[in-house]
């Protein structure tokens, strides 16, 4: 496909602005406007990975690269790294995950990557792209790329908070 100025363009740039175009989109304008990205690209660790007998007996290379939205809701940082969202501390973690003994397949090492990324309360959503570079020699990498979410809380009107007219009506708890 020609971009623009006529020329060709690479495949997976088209990919990856599609996919941004697909990825977490706020509702409302204020809130579009309060997040940012912390990025972490080609990050290269040594992870004992894979299905197969082979894959037991050594550890290989993963690629990981991650997109995190957060909110950025209670204001600037101003340049304190305690009110951001650190990708080094993100990175220790993927470490550490790595780690922590053999993972089957490259979707549970994404799996526990988003959830580490989500537990900061900050953290809006997240897209995590796991590859095993060095597996077939006519690829630069297969994995699986996945986007997570904070789950959204129900409508308020779900709950019935107990509450002292209800209790003094008669009314059960729900």
């Amino acid at each position: 496909m020609a971009n623009a100025a006529g020329l060709g363009e690479n495949e997976d740039v088209q990919q990856d602005r599609v996919l941004s175009a697909r990825f977490y989109v706020p509702e409302s304008p204020a809130e579009r406007e309060k997040l940012d990205r912390v990025l972490i690209r080609d990050l290269i660790v040594t992870a004992s990975i894979g299905v197969h007998a082979h894959e037991h007996l050594a550890p290989q290379r993963v690629r990981v690269n991650l997109e995190l939205m957060v909110s950025t809701r209670s204001g600037n940082a101003g340049d304190d790294i305690s009110r951001v969202v650190s990708y080094e501390d993100l990175v220790n973690g993927i470490k550490a995950l790595v780690s922590e003994g053999h993972i089957n397949l490259v979707e549970s090492l994404a799996e526990e990557i988003a959830a580490l990324c989500l537990r900061d309360d900050r953290a809006v959503a997240v897209r995590v792209r796991v590859e095993k570079p060095d597996v077939l020699p006519d690829a630069a990498g297969v994995g699986v790329e996945i986007e997570r979410q904070r789950p959204a809380l129900p409508p308020a009107a779900v709950y019935r908070l107990p509450t002292a007219k209800r209790e003094a009506d008669g009314e059960p708890e729900a």
